[in-house]
């Protein structure tokens, strides 16, 4: 009715006679105790409160139109939702990609997504969550299957303007030298690293919760630290930062740790799980 403008265009539009339209309307506007359309003028129009109703409505019938899909889902042993974890190193476009894939051959399943420092993507599966990315060997579990997918670069890198990138252009820096100053470390959500240090050889650190602001203090010169390649390619590039000239770090300041699809050994992968990997590892090949 509020689409066609009078009851006589919904009564042809619905294959009803007009009376019916009007007695429908009627018996809802009772039920509602309020008045959805205002029949004073030419044609009835919607009350500010029926345009408010009508919002609802038409989430209703979305739901409700997305039921068969998902039962059918659920008949061939599909997902309602998959919740992924993904380590802070592994490049973040890719798994949105992968994402965007499974949707469109999953397009009912909802997405859980994360994104965690060190011992979270396989503390998240420990606590029964469905996938992970994990990026190293320090996090096992045997409950736990990796799959390899790629290899992830780390680079040490300090601020163009940071007194170690002065200091580069005339030797190299050694471990003194970098535990002179102080060090931007990710710090872990879980109890998994307690009394474990990984990659720290600085005794002045500066603890943060995410990569994004481990990335923003070296851009600041506050201090040094490893940064994903794939996070400052475009910094290096322009001279915002530089790699740090020390061999503590692998050569070029570069070391590389292998990425891994990790689930459940008593949780097998769904449909959607599966058509995520594929996007997934297709993506690690080309």
């Amino acid at each position: 009715m509020a689409e066609c403008g009078s009851f006589r265009s919904a009564a042809v539009r619905l294959s009803r006679v007009q009376s019916a339209i009007s007695h429908a309307i009627a018996n809802l506007e009772a039920e509602l105790g309020l008045a959805l359309f205002d029949r004073t003028g030419h044609r009835p129009v919607l009350t500010p409160e029926g345009q408010s109703l009508l919002a609802n409505a038409r989430d209703i019938l979305l739901r409700v139109d997305a039921m068969p899909a998902r039962a059918r889902g659920l008949g061939e042993g599909g997902e309602l939702e998959l919740p992924l974890t993904v380590d802070t190193l592994f490049p973040i476009g890719m798994v949105g990609a992968a994402l965007t894939k499974m949707r469109a051959a999953y397009p009912s399943v909802s997405i859980r997504l994360a994104v965690e420092p060190l011992g979270g993507p396989i503390a998240s599966l420990i606590d029964k969550r469905s996938l992970a990315i994990v990026v190293g060997e320090d996090f096992r579990d045997p409950r736990i299957a990796l799959e390899a997918i790629s290899s992830v670069e780390q680079v040490a890198v300090v601020s163009v303007e940071h007194p170690l990138a002065r200091r580069q252009s005339r030797n190299t820096i050694s471990l003194q030298d970098l535990a002179d100053h102080l060090q931007i470390v990710l710090s872990d959500p879980t109890p998994l690293t307690e009394g474990r240090m990984f990659g720290v050889l600085s005794p002045q650190t500066c603890q943060v919760t995410n990569q994004d602001t481990k990335h923003a203090m070296i851009l600041a010169g506050l201090g040094w630290g490893r940064l994903p390649s794939w996070q400052v390619e475009r910094d290096l590039r322009e001279r915002r930062l530089v790699r740090l000239a020390t061999t503590a770090f692998g050569r070029r300041s570069q070391v590389a740790a292998e990425a891994y699809l990790a689930h459940r050994l008593d949780e097998p992968f769904g449909p959607a799980a599966l058509a995520f990997r594929q996007a997934l590892m297709q993506m690690a090949e080309a």
